[in-house]
Order: structure tokens, then sequence, then C-alpha cells
């Protein structure tokens, strides 16, 4: 029996050691080491309950993406960080079960981490995959009060988000952890309310809490007006496109002038581009994904090709105009054709490859109702590189040769000494620039205008030109073709008059 004592007590330590609890985790590192775990806010959320919230730097903790402090009262408290938290007393007596202190942890998370599984459940029910942005550099709030859960308050917790002047238009969501491990953003629960230019959520629990910024969409009944001029518009351009370039193709001399040749090329790539746009959208409920990704793959590469010959005129006239002389260039018109076609090639040849194409489809409306599905790119990154991006700098530079164009007609004008023909040569130097204007893009500098409180004109404005660009630029061929036959009718009234359709240089004529 001693010797069974003995044995007892030589073994109890090990056994009292090995079970002894072990030194739990620090709130406050948690969301970082969870950062490499495939659900985020999951992780988050598990070890926010059996975290330790003690820190030898004191009970009120300051870190750029993390706050804690203990309450014991009702309360609005001040993060510092762009936030104001008031926890209702029913709140604070739900999370400590009436006893002690509760700990306040709030701690902001990068919204990348919350990738949702479908589409934003609204307040009637369905889905919305509208292109919302998040409030405050795209950063999510998780806030936890004490151990237990805190839900279904009759006194909600309010949340104000300071500094919401980029919109009005936001949104009071929660992420919704489902039982697949994946989640969404969702709004029951939460309501949304602006004082004095700051938002305030007003929800009936604890979680990860964010503004989304949603951009003015339209009504169904103007999406669906903006839908048929789109249509129209496009087959009325595919129609003039096509015959400019049957009428290039009949016409068509040995020697042929480069700004006609370019004019037929940013014609031949919108006579593409309108009819890839309307096969996406008809297309678009194909059963078969991979027809829905070649036309998506079609039409960003039309799209890039109608840009690329866009930013070609612009470099066109730009020899015409800037540099004047010495602007032989040995196969010109082959090299721009290598960049014209090549670079657009290239681009969604690594758009491919990465799988960036399918189905996109607009919940637009009200009622959130599907309106228009297409065949586009999927990945938001890669449309805002290639299209929105490359879009700017083709506008920018050739926002420029426009300027520098109105620059030298205004100073061939200056020359004049014929009064009595300044009406008509108005009227011209007008008809000039509104062509210029046309084949250099000018138009789809609206579609950097299509948010804010002129949104809806502009958008309308932006459907119509650019729907009818390839109808715009046939009247500026048949422009050009009639000026070259009337040179010599102007020269002899003595007008002034800039024409852009020389291989060499810009023709003055008085």
């Amino acid at each position: 029996m001693r010797g069974f004592c003995c044995v007892v007590l030589w073994i109890f330590p090990i056994f009292s050691s090995t079970i002894a609890p072990t030194k739990r985790e620090l709130c406050r590192k948690v969301p970082e080491k969870c950062q490499t775990d495939q659900n985020v806010p999951l992780c988050i959320e598990d070890r926010m309950k059996t975290c330790e919230n003690k820190d030898p730097r004191g009970p009120v903790i300051y870190d750029p993406k993390y706050f804690s402090t203990q309450i014991s009262s009702e309360e609005t408290v001040d993060t510092q960080r762009g936030y104001l938290i008031h926890i209702s007393d029913e709140a604070l007596q739900r999370s400590r079960n009436g006893l002690g202190d509760a700990n306040l942890i709030v701690s902001l998370i990068n919204e990348t981490f919350f990738r949702v599984s479908s589409s934003l459940h609204n307040k009637k029910g369905k889905d919305s995959s509208k292109p919302n942005t998040i409030l405050h550099g795209q950063t999510v709030l998780g806030v936890w009060l004490g151990k237990n859960e805190v839900q279904n308050l009759s006194q909600p917790v309010q949340i104000r988000f300071n500094d919401t002047k980029q919109s009005p238009n936001g949104t009071c969501v929660y992420w919704h952890l489902e039982d697949n491990g994946k989640g969404n953003w969702r709004t029951d629960g939460c309501n949304t309310t602006i004082d004095n230019g700051d938002f305030v959520c007003s929800c009936n629990h604890l979680s990860f809490f964010a503004v989304l910024i949603n951009p003015e969409i339209p009504s169904a009944s103007h999406i669906d007006a903006l839908n048929y001029i789109s249509y129209v518009g496009s087959a009325i351009s595919i129609a003039f496109t096509a015959l400019m370039i049957a009428i290039f193709l009949c016409q068509r001399r040995k020697q042929c002038e480069h700004s006609v040749i370019i004019h037929v090329q940013l014609s031949g790539s919108l006579f593409l581009l309108h009819i890839s746009f309307l096969c996406s959208v008809w297309f678009s409920g194909h059963t078969d994904l991979s027809v829905c990704q070649a036309l998506g793959l079609l039409l960003h590469w039309c799209l890039l090709a109608t840009f690329t010959w866009t930013a070609i005129e612009g470099f066109h006239i730009y020899l015409l105009v800037v540099r004047v002389f010495n602007i032989y260039i040995k196969r010109y018109m082959l090299k721009l054709s290598l960049v014209g076609w090549g670079v657009p090639t290239i681009t969604v040849i690594i758009c491919g490859v990465t799988k960036v194409y399918g189905r996109y489809t607009f919940y637009m409306g009200e009622e959130n109702s599907t309106i228009t599905p297409l065949c586009w790119i999927s990945t938001q990154i890669v449309s805002y590189i290639t299209v929105n991006g490359y879009l700017g700098l083709v506008m920018l530079f050739n926002m420029v040769i426009l300027g520098v164009v109105l620059v030298k007609m205004h100073k061939v004008r200056s020359q004049t000494l014929q009064i009595k023909d300044h009406r008509r040569r108005a009227w011209k130097e007008w008809v000039s620039l509104l062509g210029l204007s046309c084949v250099l893009g000018v138009p789809w500098v609206l579609a950097f205008s299509t948010y804010g409180p002129l949104s809806l004109p502009a958008l309308y404005v932006f459907t119509i030109l650019n729907s009818l660009q390839g109808l715009l630029i046939f009247l500026w061929f048949l422009t050009l073709t009639c000026q070259t036959r009337k040179v010599d009718y102007s020269s002899s009234k003595g007008t002034i008059q800039v024409s852009f359709n020389s291989n060499d240089e810009i023709v003055t004529t008085r």
C-alpha cells in the first residue's frame, strides 16, 4: 500500500503538469494570426471567443488596427479611428450576464478577406451584385463585447462612421457566416441613417460591419431605354461602318491617303465591336460557359482595338499638325497595323490564359432585377486596368492633340483678312472640330462622368454618341471626300480651310 501511494505521488505531478491549461493568445494578435487561414472571418470570430484580452499595456489599447477597452455601463466609445460605438445597456447585460465589466474589442480588417459567396441579400430577400465599394479605405469593422453572444437586441448597438463626404448613397451591412463556412454581406437587423454627414448603423447584434457605398444606378425604366438605344445604335453603326468599308474597297486607289486608311481601320474595329457586343448580350445565357468566355474575349479584343486605333488617329494628327516636316516613316501603315491589332491581341491572350472571361450580370433598379447579362470580364481589377486605365491614357493623349489642333486652327484663322467669309469659315471649323472629336474618341470621355448628380444625363449622352460612333465616322469620311473635291473651289473663293487628309502635311488653302 505504501508503495502504491509512492507511485501515485510520483505520477500525479507529471499528469497535473500535462493537463495544466496553456496560455491563451492575446486578442490583439488574433486578426494577424488568422490572415493565413482559408476563412479569415470565421477564424477571427471563433478565436475572439476564447482569446485573452488582458494586456500589459493597460486596460485601454490603441493600435492602428485594434482597439480595446472595458465598459461597465451604457456609453459611447470613441475608437479614435473614425468610428463611434454606442453600447446599449441591454447589450452590456447580455455580454456579461450582469456580472462585472465587459471588454469591448474593435478590430479593423481588410475588405479583401471577405469573399462573397453569392450576391448581397437585401431586406426584400433579393440579390444584388452592384459594384459597391466599402467606406473608409476598404476597411471592415469587427466588434465584440464580452464572451457571450449579443444578438436580437431591442435596444440596438449604434456605430457611427465618420467622414462620409464621398457619397450619401450607402447602406449599413454586416457579415453573415453561413453553415458551409462562407459568408455574405446582409442588411437585415441593421438600419441606416445619416446624421450630419455621418452614417449611423443601428444593429440588433454584433459582428463584422461595413458601409457599402452604392453607385448612382438608374431605375429599371431608364435601363430599358438605355438598352434599347444601345441595340438600335449598334445596329445603325454596323450598317454604316460596313457601308464605309465597302465604299473604300470599291473606290480604293493604288496610292490611298493614310488618313483615310486609318479611318477605315477604326471603322473596322467599331464594326467588330458592335457585332461582338450584340453577340455577347444575346448568347450570354448559353449553357456552354466556354461560348460565353470566347465571346467575352472577343468583345474585350474589339474594344481594345477600337481604343488603340483611336490613339493611332491622334498620333497621325500629331505628325501632321505638330511635326509637319520630316514625317516620312518607312512602311508606316504596316507598323500602325501591327500596333493597332497586335497590342489588343497580346493583351487578351494574357487575360485568356488567366481565365478572366465569363458571364457578367448587372443587377439594377430599385427591385434589383436582372437587366443585362453580358459575356465580359468577370474580374474587376482586370477590367479597371485594361479598360478604364487604357482608355484614360488614350483620352489624355488625344485631348492634348485636340487642344493643339484648336490652337493651330485659331492661328490660321487669325491670318485671314477676309471678314465677309467669317461665318462660313467658322461653320467649317466647327464641322472639322466635331469630326476630329469623333475620330479621336472624345465621346468616350463621358465614361468617366457617369457618376454623381449628372450621371443619368451623362449616361444617356454617352450611350447615344458611342452607339452611333460608326455613323458619325461615316459622315466624317464623306466630309473628307467632298472636302478633297472642293479644294480648288474653296481656293478660288479665298476661304481658309484646314484639311487632315494628306499623307505628308496639313493642307491650308485661302
